[in-house]
């Protein structure tokens, strides 16, 4: 089974799709992380994250570089998302987050293409949402837990110029796949967020048993 998880920024996209990784026991990939490491390349190596080739050339990093720290800085998810705009980046790295989805008994995969590019035969699809101001403070309080000094306001800024780039890039913008399950988690807790995500999955395994009408993976 194929779980994609959609959404912008700082939504619990991630937290929502590592419980159903957990609760499916299948492997789960956060490909944002992917983009961070090739951000963190491009900040290392004095790169310039708004032209396509540093960014391209910044593609060749090890998976250990997934574990690293530092990936999760403000700094590298802004420039994350400036490199993740350029189209030669995102084919250098389709098919390593193609090969993850594809594997044997699937996968649960969170992004902001995955239920519309990276895997549109997805098993069940999920796009998940809150307010922009809801998101800021989620994400102030995690940076805040890091030690980092930043005011809500500029996070608030942060996230509100990532969703106009992410939405209005050219190449694979975040957007809502057509039969992608809508959940939006502003006034959820992190639990009732989790469950309500199940639900949703169970009632698509429910209309379109696990492996029915799916086309090949070639």
């Amino acid at each position: 089974m194929i779980i994609a998880v959609d959404g912008p920024a700082a939504s619990g996209k991630g937290t929502i799709a590592r419980a159903l990784a957990r609760h499916y026991g299948l492997p789960h990939l956060d490909t944002g992380l992917l983009y961070r490491a090739v951000a963190l390349n491009v900040m290392r190596h004095d790169l310039d994250p708004a032209i396509e080739a540093d960014g391209v050339a910044a593609c060749d990093f090890d998976e250990a570089m997934l574990e690293d720290d530092a990936l999760r800085g403000d700094d590298v998810g802004k420039t994350a998302s400036v490199v993740s705009a350029h189209p030669l980046v995102r084919a250098a790295l389709m098919a390593r987050q193609k090969r993850f989805a594809n594997q044997p008994g699937g996968a649960v995969l969170d992004g902001r293409d995955i239920g519309t590019v990276i895997a549109p035969h997805a098993d069940a699809k999920l796009f998940v949402r809150a307010t922009p101001n809801i998101r800021a403070r989620r994400r102030h309080a995690e940076l805040r837990a890091r030690g980092q000094d930043v005011s809500i306001d500029k996070v608030l800024a942060d996230i509100r110029a990532r969703d106009q780039r992410d939405s209005q890039r050219a190449t694979a913008p975040l957007t809502l796949a057509n039969d992608a399950a809508l959940l939006d988690t502003s006034f959820l807790s992190i639990e009732a967020s989790i469950q309500r995500a199940i639900q949703l999955v169970e009632a698509r395994r429910a209309h379109h048993p696990v492996g029915d009408d799916k086309p090949s993976n070639s």
